[in-house]
Parts: structure tokens; C-alpha cells; sequence
């Protein structure tokens, strides 16, 4: 890019800031200053991954690109991590397991791509289906790509199109780069070689990694294998005893225990059905007290209520969706209670708790109806469990 060339931003966000400070002769546009917008104009328009394509000023506007395909000339050897569930667990992982030889890990977690130092022999970058709705050039040399489930429909349109975003690096890749992808994926068209995987048994295997010396379980087995090929695929080293050194996030399926010895789990971070039923998978032993409910961003949510009819859970709905799931409860012919928000739902569960039970707050939609984001409603969650009387 010539210092002199003008550049234009649609949003103000963490990304926009990031190329601001970076790079002259930036402005910056929201939809409140839309009437300083030039439609005519062909400056280079970087859009922010949090603006839809069916925004005014997208629509008004011509070269397009994303800041990936800005930055492409600076960016060295790089990972990209996409899916629905799990990629900025796993994103953290391959950072964990390559930092001794020079990585930095960016991108739709931490750090813009905009501040990564480009002087870094690796790159890692967590890469969401907005950013890559908008790429058209730039392409990672390792692709990682996470199981697709049905997420984001309000912003990209359709499935479909959710669906041709997390596999549009696949379109630009070269020969001799190598993409991990869910075996549904097996016969698309790339130039790169492809690794398939219908699970983490699968993966483990055609890979050569011993998956009984991982200590992890579902949904962050499959994290971790991904992880670890990533390393072997670039080093031809598998580190077990780092891997298992790895601390997961809160709001991960996080188990904890209230005063009277009982397990919680929060599970706030599951914004899609496909999360929550991965998180319900390691307890199907038990009754689970299963809270849902937020903004399910336009998604299919029948296919959740579909996979536990016959199972022994009983449902608390909350959020702006809470008909919904009553609705989709009733047909599927689940106990749910409408409990609205999380203090009467904490409430109603410490009632009906029975020895062996387990309580789990995996919502299956977005926090913003009622949270300031999933953490808020996560941490919400554990001190309104932790308040509970111990008698």
C-alpha cells in the first residue's frame, strides 16, 4: 500500500481502531455518519467483520475487501482456525504448542491481524465467517476448520452462505498447503491437500496421535488433536505433556460445585445448538437440569430438542426465544419450565436438584437480549449458584 493511498473503514470496532493507529489517510464510517459516506467513491473500503453484507453503506460501496486481504503482502507463515464450536480453544492450543518457535496468535480473538508483529515466523489466527465472507485474496498455508453447524443465519443470509464463507480459503490455496477439514468436505475442489476427520478418533488416527495420552474430553478432545496436528504437520513433533498443560477458559463447559457439594456447569459460551449438544454429551449418566434460551440469531433450533427426546433432562427457558423452546419442548414432549431469567431459574433448579443430578447452563443462542455477552451471563450465572444457602 502507498502511504499516500486513501483508505476507508466501515466500523469503529477493535479492527477499525487497530488499522487507524497503523496506517495515514484512514477514515473511519458508522452508520451514524453515513450522510459523509461517498458512494461514489472507489478508495479502498475495508469492512469490519461485524458489519453485515446487506449494510447500507456495504451496499453503497465498491473495493471491498477485508483486513486479511489488506495485511496479505505482511503476513508471514500462518494457521487460520474457523468452525462454529471450539476455534478459539483451539486457536489458543496451537499458540500454546508453537510459541517456543516464534508464533503470535490474533486475528477474531486478542489481537487485529493489523497489530501482530509481521516479523513473527508464524501467525495463528482465529478467523470467523464474517472475515472470510469478505477475503478474496488473502489464504492461510494451514487451514483448520472446525465442524459447521447452522449459526450466524440472521447476518450471512442462509446456511449456505454461512456454510461458502468457512470454506472460502479452500478456493485460494495453493498445492503443497494442507487444510484439515470435516469429512463432508472430502470431494471439494482446492488445490491444497486434504485431511478429513468425522470425529476426533478418526483424526488421532490418520495422524499417528495417541489419544489415550490426552487429557482432555469432548468437546475439547478434538481441540486438542487439532492442535497437536497442526505441530506435527509443521515440526513432526507431538507434545502430549504440553498440550495436557493447557488451562480452558471459563464459560466452557466449566464445572463447579455450589455449597452443598452439588455440579454446575457453566456452559455459557454455547451460542448454537451444535455447542450445547457437544457439551451434553459427557453427562448423559445423569438428570441434567438444562437451562437454554438468549437470541438464537434466526438459527434451526428444532434439531437440539430432536436429539434429547427420550433422555432424561428437564429444560429452564430463558431469553428473548423462551416461546420457542416451550413450543419445541412440548412437541418433542420435554418438561420445561418457563423461568425467564437466570435468578428464578437458579432458583427452581436448587429446588428440584436430586443426588446426581448435574445443572448446566449451555444456552444455545447469543447472551445480548438480556447479558452485556456471554461472559456477563456466565459469571452471573456462577455467583447467583454460589449464593445459594447451604442448608
Amino acid at each position: 500500500m502507498k502511504s499516500s493511498e486513501k483508505i476507508r473503514v466501515l466500523g469503529k470496532g477493535i479492527t477499525a481502531q487497530a488499522i487507524s493507529e497503523k496506517f495515514d489517510n484512514v477514515t473511519l464510517y458508522d452508520d451514524n455518519n453515513f450522510n459523509d459516506y461517498d458512494i461514489n467513491s472507489n478508495e479502498i473500503t475495508i469492512v469490519s467483520p461485524g458489519i453485515p453484507p446487506f449494510n447500507e453503506m456495504v451496499k453503497n460501496s465498491t473495493n471491498i475487501i477485508s483486513d486479511y486481504d489488506f495485511l496479505y503482502e505482511d503476513i508471514p507463515f500462518s494457521i487460520w482456525i474457523s468452525g462454529t464450536n471450539g476455534k478459539t480453544t483451539t486457536t489458543q492450543m496451537c499458540q500454546h504448542l508453537l510459541e517456543e518457535y516464534g508464533s503470535v496468535a490474533g486475528g477474531n480473538i486478542g489481537t487485529p491481524i493489523a497489530k501482530l508483529d509481521k516479523n513473527s515466523k508464524i501467525w495463528i489466527l482465529e478467523t470467523s465467517s464474517f472475515t472470510l465472507h469478505y477475503t478474496n485474496k488473502a489464504k492461510p498455508n494451514l487451514y483448520i476448520l472446525l465442524p459447521i453447524s447452522e449459526d450466524h443465519i440472521t447476518w450471512h443470509g442462509s446456511f449456505k452462505e454461512y456454510k461458502n464463507s468457512k470454506l472460502k480459503p479452500l478456493d485460494f490455496m495453493n498445492e503443497g498447503e494442507i487444510a484439515i477439514v470435516p469429512k463432508e468436505f472430502e470431494k471439494y475442489k482446492t488445490n491444497a491437500t486434504l485431511i478429513t476427520y468425522d470425529n476426533s478418533d478418526e483424526l488421532a488416527e490418520k495422524l499417528n496421535i495417541d489419544k489415550s495420552k490426552v487429557n482432555f474430553k469432548e468437546p475439547f478432545l478434538l481441540d486438542a488433536i487439532l492442535a497437536l496436528a497442526c505441530k506435527k504437520i509443521i515440526f513432526d513433533e507431538c507434545d502430549y505433556k504440553k498440550i495436557n498443560l493447557f488451562k480452558v477458559d471459563e464459560h466452557k463447559v466449566e464445572e463447579f460445585y455450589d455449597k452443598k457439594n452439588r455440579l454446575w456447569v457453566n456452559d455459557s459460551k454455547a451460542t448454537n445448538i451444535d455447542a450445547t449438544m457437544n457439551a451434553l454429551k459427557s453427562y448423559e449418566n445423569k438428570k441434567i437440569h438444562l437451562i437454554l434460551g438468549g437470541d438464537d440469531k434466526g438459527a434451526n433450533i428444532e434439531p437440539l430438542f430432536a436429539s434429547l427426546k427420550n433422555k432424561n433432562i428437564e429444560i429452564y427457558a430463558i431469553g428473548s426465544n423462551y416461546k420457542r423452546i416451550f413450543t419445541l419442548s412440548q412437541k418433542y414432549l420435554l418438561k420445561c419450565n418457563k423461568t425467564n431469567n437466570l435468578e428464578n431459574t437458579v432458583k427452581k433448579i436448587d429446588e428440584k436438584y436430586q443426588e446426581n443430578d448435574v445443572a448446566i447452563l449451555s444456552p444455545a443462542a447469543s447472551s445480548l437480549d438480556q447479558f452485556k455477552s456471554y461472559a456477563h451471563r456466565g459469571k452471573l450465572f456462577k455467583e447467583l449458584v454460589y449464593s445459594l444457602s447451604k442448608y
